[in-house]
């Protein structure tokens, strides 16, 4: 049996049982806190739930749509998976099964990690449903190392894994690599990358994306790939990120003109004393889900 959190400390701090309750409700939040490979600063095991609760000062309304989207999907927050050194392989595959079962369940699955690494398991059960999705991907850092510290599972061999899957992978913001990850993405026909350089010489990038993409894909958001005056709490911080309402323009495109089936944000990092990082992406959680319910196929699967 599935168990979820209640009004004290799901997301939003949802009070009608109606609509955070795991049976009625239409979307779940899950929480991979896995960290097992973080290479600057740790402290992304924390993120998942210093978002949870960053997200009761989150206002219920949206102003820009009108609305109040947790009134429309329904949003029940689960338990944080527990890995109890479980790690590497056998950790993605927990979390695969994991959201297998929300799938099935007929959920659409948002999820909140730690370390990037835990995106390759959300990946493979989405997979399972829909063969033909690609993987969006908004972050500082290409994460295609073949392999970091000899852990080809590490947070810097995500999206390697990802492309070992032969899933089609769009990069927004990169900003940092290796040499080793630049001549993979010259040299497959399977990775689409914008750099940030790029992204701020060019008014029509979000357009140029927008026509590349696939009908269906899985968003995975880095914390990172915003500018850290935006998200400073990350585990390896880079100039120059995207800012906040370029970001929702592009992000409420991708919603409205593709179809959005899974999405995750990860590497939050908390600090003592500074908030701003995990009320943020609450907020851009939100955000998204009511850019998902403008869709009609999102509207017409999830919504009430």
């Amino acid at each position: 049996m599935i168990s979820y959190l209640n009004s004290e400390n799901n997301f939003l701090g949802i009070t009608e049982e109606e609509l955070y309750n795991y049976n009625s409700a239409n979307v779940v939040i899950q929480s991979a806190p896995y960290e097992h490979t973080s290479s600057y600063l740790s402290g992304s095991d924390k993120g998942p739930a210093a978002i949870i609760e960053a997200s009761h000062f989150v206002e219920f309304y949206d102003e820009e749509l009108d609305q109040e989207t947790y009134k429309k999907v329904g949003i029940s927050t689960l338990n944080a998976m527990n890995f109890d050194n479980c790690i590497n392989e056998e950790a993605v595959h927990l979390i695969a099964k994991a959201t297998t079962e929300n799938i099935n369940n007929n959920k659409f699955v948002v999820s909140l990690g730690a370390e990037h690494t835990v995106t390759l398991g959300f990946v493979k059960a989405h997979l399972a449903k829909y063969p033909n999705l690609g993987v969006l991907q908004i972050d500082a850092h290409s994460d295609l190392r073949l392999n970091y510290n000899d852990n080809p599972y590490s947070h810097a061999s995500v999206m390697a894994r990802i492309h070992d899957l032969n899933v089609p992978l769009y990069q927004i913001g990169i900003r940092a690599q290796c040499k080793e990850e630049s001549d993979l993405i010259k040299s497959s026909s399977n990775i689409y990358t914008w750099y940030a350089y790029q992204i701020a010489q060019n008014n029509t990038w979000q357009d140029e994306v927008l026509a590349a993409l696939p009908e269906q894909i899985y968003l995975t958001i880095d914390a990172d790939g915003f500018d850290p005056s935006v998200m400073p709490a990350v585990g390896t911080a880079e100039p120059g990120g995207l800012g906040w309402y370029e970001s929702l323009q592009f992000l409420q495109k991708v919603c409205t003109q593709k179809q959005v089936i899974g999405f995750d944000i990860v590497e939050c990092a908390p600090k003592e004393g500074e908030i701003l990082t995990q009320f943020n992406l609450a907020k851009l959680l939100y955000k998204l889900l009511g850019y998902c319910t403008l869709n009609p196929k999102f509207s017409s699967l999830y919504c009430k």
